[in-house]
C-alpha cells in the first residue's frame, strides 16, 4: 500500500527523537512527561494546519492527509482510493509526470504516499531550507492534477499488477490484513476488498477520477502538518500564500460506518494453493475510540500479543511450541491504534505445522483471555504493560525522521479536530485500572465477539533437494 522512495544515506545520521520525555523507572509515576509542541489553526478555506517545531536536526517533514480512505471509497469501485494515490504522482498544474518525486529526491529528501482505512496521506522529509519548495509542490497538486486517459490507463495497470503480485500470486497474500476485515465485518464500508477487485479497477473511468479528485481532494477535507526545524512565522506566511486561495468544496455526507454488535463467533477457512504451512488469525471487535475501554484494550494488546514477554508468545511459542511467533495488535499491519477513525479489530495471527490443530491453538488463546477476564492483573504486570506501551508510542512519534509525529498530529486533526491530544495519551493510559482491564476483557474478548480465520495449504509440498 505504501510506496516509499528513499534518497541520500546522510539522513540515517539525522534520526531525531522528536519528543520531550522525562524518563522514570516507575511507569505509573506522575513525574513522567510527554510533550509535543502543537500549534493548530485553520485557513479560511477549511484546511487544518498543524505546526510542531523541533530543532533537533536541520530537517523538516511536510505531510498532507486527505480524509478519504478504504472505507468511504465509492461502491463498485473497490480499490479506488488506492488507485487515486497513484494518480497523485502523475503530474499537476506545474509539475510533470513523476516530477514531484524527482523534486524531492534531487533535494536530498525522501517521500511516501499510502492509503489507509480512513485517510490517504503524502509526506516528504527534506532539508529545512527546502520547506517552501515542498509547500508549493503539495499545494500545486491539491490545486489541480493532470488527469489524462493515458495516466489513468497506465496506473490501472500498475495497481492491477500490484494486486496480482502482492495478493493473488503471493503465498498468504492478503492474510490477515486484507482478509480479516472482510470476514469479521458486516457493513460494506468496513468489509469490502479495499485493495481492489480487478473488475472494479479496470472499470474506473476518467470521469470517475476527476469526480473523485473534485470531491475528496479539497482543502476543507485535508490536514497539513509541518514538523521539524523551521521558522513558524515564515511557515505560516508560506502556507497562506500557497494554500490560502485554493477553493473549498462541498463535501458528501459522511457514510454510516456503524458495525452491528457481533453475538456469535464466526469461523472461516481459506484455501491457499501457494502456502506451505497452515496459518491462523483471530480478531475481536474493538471498543469505540477514545473511550476508557479503548485505552484498556491498548494495554490488553501489550499483555496478550506484543513482545516476547506477552502471554500468547509465552504460551504458544515457549511452552507449547505450536508456532515460532505471534503477530498482531490494534489496526495491525496497516497502522497503529491511534491513526484510524471507525470500527476496528484487535487481531492476532500465526503460522503453524500441519500437526498442530487450530482448535488447540484457540484453546490456548481462550486460556490466556480467561486469565485476564477472571482476575485483575497485578500492579507489576500493569506497570510492565505501561512501559511497553510508552516505548511503542515513543517509537511511533519519533519514527521516520519525525513523520511518526506528523502522522499522529494529522490523524487527531482530521478525526478529533484536536491534534493536541497527542500530549494526553499517556495520562489516558495511566487512568486504566486492573478492574477496567478485567471488565473490558469480559465484554470485548468474549468468543461471540470473535472471528477465526484459518489458511489451508492446497498446493504440492516443497520438494527436498536431492543428496
Amino acid at each position: 500500500m505504501a510506496h516509499i522512495l528513499f534518497r541520500r544515506a546522510w539522513f540515517a545520521a539525522l534520526i531525531p527523537l522528536f519528543l520531550s520525555v522525562s524518563a522514570c523507572s516507575d511507569a505509573g509515576s506522575e513525574s513522567a512527561s510527554f510533550e509535543v509542541p502543537v500549534e493548530y489553526y485553520s485557513l479560511d478555506n477549511g484546511l487544518r494546519v498543524v505546526l510542531s517545531h523541533d530543532d533537533t536536526a536541520p530537517t523538516v517533514v511536510v505531510a498532507v492527509y486527505y480524509n478519504i480512505g478504504f472505507r468511504n471509497e465509492p461502491r463498485d469501485r473497490t480499490g479506488f482510493a488506492h488507485l487515486f494515490e497513484h494518480m497523485m504522482f502523475q503530474g499537476s498544474d506545474n509539475l510533470g509526470k513523476m516530477e514531484f518525486v524527482q523534486l524531492v529526491q534531487k533535494n536530498g529528501g525522501i517521500l511516501n504516499g499510502s492509503t489507509r482505512f480512513d485517510f490517504t496521506n503524502y509526506f516528504e522529509v527534506v532539508p529545512t531550507h527546502k520547506l517552501e519548495t515542498m509547500l508549493w509542490a503539495e499545494s500545486d497538486r491539491m490545486r489541480g492534477l493532470d488527469i489524462t486517459q493515458e495516466n489513468l490507463t497506465n496506473q490501472q495497470g500498475v495497481v492491477i499488477n500490484e494486486v496480482k503480485v502482492n495478493v493473488i500470486n503471493q503465498p498468504y497474500g492478503g492474510f490477515p490484513w486484507l482478509d480479516m476485515p472482510q470476514y469479521a465485518n458486516e457493513n460494506w464500508y468496513n468489509a469490502h476488498n479495499f485493495y481492489g477487485d480487478l473488475e472494479d479497477l479496470e472499470a474506473a473511468t476518467l470521469e470517475d477520477v476527476q469526480d473523485f479528485f473534485e470531491t475528496y481532494y479539497a482543502p476543507n477535507n485535508a490536514a497539513l502538518v509541518v514538523v521539524g526545524d523551521f521558522d513558524e512565522t515564515q511557515a505560516r506566511a508560506w502556507i497562506e500564500q500557497y494554500f490560502g486561495d485554493i477553493p473549498s468544496r462541498e463535501l458528501p455526507p459522511t457514510p454510516d460506518l456503524t458495525e452491528p454488535v457481533q453475538q456469535a463467533e464466526k469461523r472461516f477457512s481459506k484455501e491457499d494453493r501457494l502456502a506451505q504451512r497452515p496459518a491462523l488469525a483471530f480478531a475481536y471487535h474493538m471498543p469505540e475510540r477514545n473511550t476508557p475501554e479503548y485505552f484498556a484494550m491498548g494495554l490488553i494488546d501489550q499483555l496478550l500479543v506484543q513482545g516476547e514477554d506477552s502471554d500468547l508468545h509465552r504460551m504458544l511459542v515457549n511452552e507449547q511450541g505450536m508456532t515460532s511467533g505471534v503477530s498482531g495488535g490494534i489496526n495491525a499491519f496497516l497502522g497503529n491504534m491511534y491513526n484510524y477513525n471507525g470500527p476496528m479489530l484487535f487481531m492476532g495471527s500465526l503460522y503453524h505445522d500441519d500437526a498442530v490443530d487450530p482448535d488447540s491453538i484457540m484453546a490456548v488463546v481462550d486460556e490466556a483471555v480467561a486469565k485476564i477476564q477472571n482476575e485483575p492483573v497485578d500492579q507489576e504486570t500493569l506497570d510492565r504493560a505501561l512501559i511497553k506501551l510508552r516505548s511503542n508510542m515513543y517509537d511511533n512519534v519519533g519514527g521516520t525522521f519525525g513523520f511518526g509525529r506528523a502522522d499522529l498530529l494529522a490523524s487527531f486533526a482530521l478525526f478529533d479536530d484536536d491534534p493536541g491530544r497527542i500530549n494526553d495519551l499517556e495520562d489516558a493510559f495511566r487512568q486504566v485500572t486492573p478492574e477496567l482491564i478485567q471488565e473490558t476483557a469480559r465484554e470485548y474478548l468474549r468468543a461471540g465477539n470473535r472471528t477465526v480465520l484459518t489458511v489451508v495449504p492446497t498446493g504440492a509440498p516443497l520438494q527436498q533437494p536431492a543428496g
